[in-house]
């Protein structure tokens, strides 16, 4: 009789096994299917879209041509193009009233869309007033998209609402590339209201260049639509 019930209570462990293994594979089972979205989601929220600028991709489809038949380059990488664009503005009443420079600093952000960087005394000018390390203006380094937005902002919107404008100076390279152009006024960019301006204010324009020369430098900017006085 003791053999017999053995023999049942081994019998009845293996059945009470392997009716638990088929739980087991059941419960793998179902885990699996949820964990696969959590990777497919992840791996999709990854990719970023990209809009290219509309005059950088008329630079590489067109212009990029032009020059190298204009120039016969040995190399693609000789091509020249815009490297960075430097707006600066100098706020010389800044001295007497801390409130301009700061009105200043919000108006080229709203400009370029890039938050400015003070820009100080490099000495001291007691004829002026100037301490050494005093804020005297700001100033913007734009590269990429920010820079190509710019630009076709300045040439095809900003330029031509200047009154009287007839375009602008030839004369203007450093001789090794570089384009420097003079603003008198701020408003002449749609992101600044007439309303709000306690101050007509001029700023600076910095054109860096790759070229190695003010010609190559010139044919470039032609290209990318600068409205040179004819």
């Amino acid at each position: 009789m003791a053999e017999a019930k053995k023999t049942t209570s081994t019998a009845k462990k293996s059945t009470a096994t392997k009716a638990a293994a088929p739980k087991a594979e059941v419960e793998v089972k179902e885990e699996a299917p949820k964990a696969a979205p959590k990777a497919k989601k992840a791996k999709t929220g990854n990719k970023v879209a990209t809009i290219t600028p509309r005059l950088k991709a008329q630079y590489e489809s067109e212009i990029k041509k032009a020059l190298n038949e204009k120039y016969h380059y040995s190399s693609v990488m000789e091509i020249p193009g815009l490297e960075k664009i430097v707006v600066n503005i100098g706020v010389g009443d800044a001295t007497q009233d801390a409130k301009r420079l700061e009105e200043a600093v919000a108006e080229l952000a709203q400009i370029t869309g890039q938050k400015p960087v003070i820009t100080r005394a490099k000495k001291s000018i007691a004829s002026f007033k100037l301490r050494e390390g005093q804020a005297i203006g700001c100033k913007v380094t734009l590269r990429g998209v920010r820079m190509w937005d710019f630009y076709d902002k300045l040439v095809s919107i900003a330029l031509p609402r200047v009154r009287d404008f007839r375009g602008v100076s030839k004369n203007a390279f450093d001789g090794r590339g570089n384009y420097t152009l003079g603003v008198r006024e701020q408003l002449i960019f749609p992101e600044i209201d007439y309303d709000k301006v306690a101050k007509v204010r001029g700023m600076d324009v910095v054109i860096v260049t790759t070229a190695k020369t003010d010609e190559e430098a010139y044919t470039l900017l032609d290209l990318l639509g600068m409205p040179f006085h004819r």
